[in-house]
Formats: structure tokens, sequence, C-alpha cells
């Protein structure tokens, strides 16, 4: 049975800010679903992982600033939470796995 694939910010969100979303007439395309240098970061599509980074994503019904000025609201988000769980996971069976082909 294969694993369903992570899902990317605009997806878990539902922002209609995706390229043909039903927000992008009013707020434009989000940055982080063409950001092409952060393509795979965390697994996802573009910056889709990993919007945190990304300046000018929207949410909570709020185009979002800088980095600087959003990290403390994306730290208590539930998606950035969901990522952040689902690479404690990855770190710690990989961790695992280098342990056991060690033996």
């Amino acid at each position: 049975m294969r694993e369903k694939p992570h899902p990317n910010c605009w997806e878990f969100k539902d922002c209609g800010r995706q390229p043909g979303g039903n927000k992008v007439a009013q707020y434009g395309v989000c940055p982080a679903t063409i950001e092409t240098k952060l393509d795979g970061v965390n697994e996802g599509r573009n910056a889709g992982r990993a919007c945190w980074v990304v300046a000018g994503t929207f949410c909570g019904g709020i185009v979002q600033g800088t980095y600087a000025n959003k990290i403390g609201n994306c730290a208590k988000c539930d998606f950035y939470k969901s990522v952040s769980g689902d690479q404690e996971d990855f770190v710690f069976t990989s961790d695992l796995l280098k342990l056991v082909g060690a033996l």
C-alpha cells in the first residue's frame, strides 16, 4: 500500500491562491506555489511544505509579510506543526535505519 503524499500548504489550508485558485484574482498567486528554489524541501512542490520562509503567503485571511514578521504566527499554525511532526518522524526513522544497518 502506498502512503498518501503529504499536502502542500495551499492544499492543507485551501487558501485559493494556487495557480487557477478562486482567490487569485483578489490576492494574486501565492509566492509559495511558484518558488521553485525550494522544490522538494520537506517533500513538497515548489515551497509548498516550507511556506513560512516565503514572504507574501496568504494565511488566516491575510497576506503575510517576511519570514521575520510572520514566523511567530507560523509556529502556531496547524500546517507548520504538521510539517514539523512529519519531519521529526522522518529523521527518527532515518536514524533508526542507519543504526539497524550498522549492526
